[in-house]
């Protein structure tokens, strides 16, 4: 099945791209998540705006998300997070969060879609977490989540 995807999916491709997946990951994934749209002859129009919108909100060059990369790999980012015994916390940390950490950490606006967990957070300690902050640039960084 073709779709226009609309927002970026991991694997897959980035808002603007067309794509062609299997019908039942289209029916039962991208669809309802409203991540793709089916692709039709008008949808170039719709593929154009997006990639217009995409490239306003986007770091405009590499050497702004290269110095956003600097800065988000020299600061120090913690979360508070409520925990039981143990360090186990009640839920997990999520990707607003993490990005709400930046900001008060001093580091760059960074949009929570671009942050990527690899397992869930839920104990208290150190966790890698990657932040997609360009198509070439990207920042891998330790989040210290903290009991509170």
């Amino acid at each position: 099945m073709k779709l226009i995807l609309t927002q970026p999916v991991s694997g897959l491709g980035t808002a603007g791209d067309v794509v062609d997946v299997k019908d039942g990951y289209a029916r039962n994934f991208l669809l309802p998540r409203k991540v793709a749209t089916p692709w039709t002859k008008g949808g170039q129009k719709q593929v154009d705006a997006i990639t217009s919108a995409r490239a306003k909100r986007e770091v405009k060059s590499a050497e702004d998300a290269a110095a956003a990369k600097a800065s988000l790999e020299s600061a120090s980012v913690s979360v508070t997070a409520r925990a039981g015994q143990g360090g186990r916390l009640f839920g997990a940390v999520t990707p607003s969060e993490i990005a709400e950490a930046i900001v008060a950490a001093g580091g760059p606006q960074v949009d929570k879609r671009r942050i990527e967990v690899p397992t869930p957070i839920r104990t208290v300690g150190e966790h890698p977490v990657h932040v997609r902050l360009h198509e070439d640039v990207s920042a891998d960084l330790t989040i210290t989540v903290v009991a509170g």
